[in-house]
């Protein structure tokens, strides 16, 4: 999709507020729904439908602008990257993406997968059933926690 704020006519801004993007949304999809006599303009209203369905929340607005945000930190261009440039700009994407995500939900995620390895690994000692615990909790967490990172850039 193309940028959610442009589709619905609306600032890049973190200060709209629900009503400005819902009166935004009702001004466009009023204007080309299929369900006019003239047909409307079904690609055009797919893609407001699509931006309202992102902008409706502030959380939501959130997320668009960390999209659309540029990460710090880039790439040697003309060139081979040298591993310690590669692995220092991953290393700058992923704080990145971690600060523009949702950094206290991921913490949460982090410390839930910590604890319960934890607590399986006090709770009966070193065993079999001890790795399978950590092992579900790193599948979880990794299946998870990338829900919670902004989206690379």
């Amino acid at each position: 999709m193309t940028r959610p704020f442009e589709v619905l006519g609306l600032p890049t801004s973190s200060e709209l507020t629900d009503d400005d993007v819902r009166s935004a949304w009702r001004r466009i999809a009023a204007a080309t729904h299929p369900d006019r006599e003239d047909g409307g303009d079904p690609a055009a209203f797919a893609a407001a439908a699509a931006a309202y369905t992102l902008l409706r929340t502030a959380a939501g607005r959130h997320e668009a602008l960390a999209d659309i945000s540029e990460p710090g930190g880039g790439s040697v261009a003309g060139g081979p990257v040298p591993r310690s440039t590669w692995l220092a700009s991953a290393a700058a994407t992923a704080g990145w993406r971690i600060r523009h995500g949702r950094p206290a939900r991921l913490g949460m995620r982090l410390l839930a997968a910590a604890a319960s390895g934890a607590v399986a690994v006090l709770a009966v000692g070193w065993q079999p059933a001890s790795a399978a615990v950590l092992t579900g909790a790193l599948t979880w967490l990794l299946l998870t926690g990338p829900h919670d990172l902004a989206s690379p850039r």
